[in-house]
């Protein structure tokens, strides 16, 4: 008994403090955008970025992840600043997971868009 206690010991201990911290990035995701560029009537003229983070111990705590990537999104408008016919395109979130010692898990969405002006 005393062994497979020393051994779980060891082995948590091992997988526990073996790393600082794992970066994992997940996925792009696309966003429908439904404006038609077939004419030259547009011009791009910037870009737009938000970003929105939650930290869980141990699981619990933060945002769902839908929420987490509505936030992002959500800033990448307000930082926009749109203005007349100006409209966002193009518009990609990326997550990614940072945990520390397998307890502290800070997760971030970063939402990007391309920022478009149509001139007719």
């Amino acid at each position: 008994m005393k062994k497979i206690f020393k051994f779980a010991a060891i082995s948590f201990a091992a997988l526990s403090l073996g790393s600082c911290g794992i970066v994992t990035p997940i996925s792009n995701n696309l966003t429908d955008t439904r404006v038609v560029l077939d004419r030259s009537n547009f011009k791009v003229i910037g870009q737009a970025e938000g970003e929105s983070s939650a930290t869980y111990i141990l699981g619990i705590g933060g945002l769902s992840q839908k929420a987490l990537k509505n936030n992002a999104i959500n800033e990448m408008s307000k930082n926009a600043n749109l203005k007349g016919s100006q409209t966002l395109t193009n518009i990609t979130t990326q997550s990614s997971i940072k945990t520390f010692l397998g307890v502290y898990t800070v997760v971030t969405y970063t939402a990007t868009a391309n920022v478009v002006e149509f001139t007719k």
